[in-house]
């Protein structure tokens, strides 16, 4: 987001996280809205408000939401629940779903600009899509049903000049990893091929801004992980 603003777009955060988001909103003179990606009426408004927001609709959709759950199929306690994988799925799949289909819809109405462009949307995945290890068969499954959607969404949106493109990091220095002791931190970062090193947050933002820039770039899913293939374990 603060990408995003730096390169002069009006931008909306919307996010489960009230007070971090109004705190960040309020930190660079933004528009917040409280947004649980698992609850359709609340992705319609924030797709809604920022399509109010400065001038010309929306344009740019950039989803984030996501979360993880570690548990093997099964073992001796039997079956993996049911219940974290659908949760999970309703977070980082159909999440993402619900966020694509309604700002589609918004950018649908925008005035075409140049190359006959109405809008770009970026999604984000995992490496976990393709390297999934042990225990992440909820998150893979969530995060490669993202990946799978890229391609079919750019075709069915191509007739509007809307781009669909996804972004699948590996080891990023996110909240997740920062509650992990420094050694262990560090450890991981000493597993990326190069740069050998966890991966920051600009960075990410700066391929957003790249795919975003680049209007020959479309259906695609790029990994953003160093070179890393995640192993087993």
């Amino acid at each position: 987001m603060r990408a995003l603003h730096g390169n002069g777009a009006d931008v909306t955060i919307a996010d489960v996280n009230a007070e971090k988001g109004q705190a960040l909103a309020s930190d660079l003179g933004l528009e917040f809205v409280a947004c649980d990606v698992r609850e359709e009426s609340q992705v319609e408004a924030a797709v809604q408000q920022a399509a109010n927001t400065g001038e010309g609709g929306l344009r740019i959709a950039v989803c984030c939401a996501g979360t993880g759950w570690a548990q093997k199929l099964a073992g001796s306690k039997g079956p993996h629940p049911l219940m974290p994988f659908e949760t999970i799925l309703q977070i980082n799949l159909i999440g993402t779903f619900t966020v694509l289909r309604y700002a589609a819809t918004a950018m649908i109405a925008n005035d075409p600009a140049e190359d006959n462009e109405r809008g770009v949307l970026v999604t984000t995945a995992s490496i976990a899509a393709y390297d999934g290890q042990v225990g992440q068969i909820a998150y893979s499954a969530s995060k490669g049903g993202v990946v799978g959607m890229t391609l079919p969404a750019a075709r069915d949106l191509s007739q509007y000049g809307i781009r669909v493109n996804t972004i699948a990091p590996g080891l990023f220095d996110t909240p997740l990893l920062a509650a992990l002791p420094e050694e262990a931190r560090q450890k991981l970062g000493a597993g990326v091929p190069f740069p050998q090193r966890l991966g920051q947050p600009p960075e990410y933002a700066q391929l957003a801004c790249q795919i975003v820039e680049n209007r020959m770039l479309n259906g695609e899913t790029i990994r953003l992980d160093g070179a890393l293939r995640m192993p087993p374990r």
